[in-house]
């Protein structure tokens, strides 16, 4: 099962403002679908503040698995696997099957499964000052860059950004 990440932070690694997008950005979110839904069966693991941002129509994403972490023993809901550690969120979309797993966020997850992807899929958006929430220190030497795409600000995408793939040095 392929593991990997997805994240669009700024220029200064801001991820999130509180529990929101800090950008308008249509091309980004079609990508994450495309990406995370893809054509098998595929996880999303993210944290229970990213699970709360999430407007309820979008809550669970679907077609994919969601899994969300939480250090509450007593949090559920019936759209979600619920997970503590993550090593149980991987046993459990190891064990439904699935292709993919995509860590989704918030930071926290993020630091979490840095070290464990092999594959961080970023869009870097080409603005400073986006909010508070960072995403975690990366070393990047063992890894390599593959530039997929720029898209430059337009209607539906508040400011340009840049589209990447890192992949883990072998």
């Amino acid at each position: 099962m392929k593991i990997a990440m997805i994240v669009a932070m700024d220029e200064e690694d801001n991820i999130g403002n509180g529990n929101n997008l800090p950008w308008k950005l249509s091309s980004d979110l079609k990508r994450f679908k495309l990406l995370t839904e893809a054509d098998g069966f595929n996880a999303v693991i993210m944290g229970r503040k990213t699970w709360d941002s999430l407007p309820e129509q979008y809550r669970p994403l679907p077609d994919r698995l969601n899994i969300v972490m939480s250090r509450d023993t007593n949090w559920e809901h019936e759209d979600a696997e619920v997970a503590l550690y993550h090593g149980r969120a991987i046993e459990i979309a190891y064990a439904d099957g699935c292709d993919e797993c995509w860590i989704i966020g918030g930071a926290q997850i993020y630091e979490l499964f840095l070290d464990r992807v092999e594959e961080i899929h970023l869009t870097k958006v080409h603005t400073t000052g986006s909010g508070e929430v960072k995403f975690p220190n990366w070393d990047r030497t063992n890894w390599e860059e593959e530039l997929i795409e720029v898209i430059d600000d337009n209607e539906d995408d508040e400011f340009t950004t840049s589209y990447s793939i890192w992949r883990r040095k072998i």
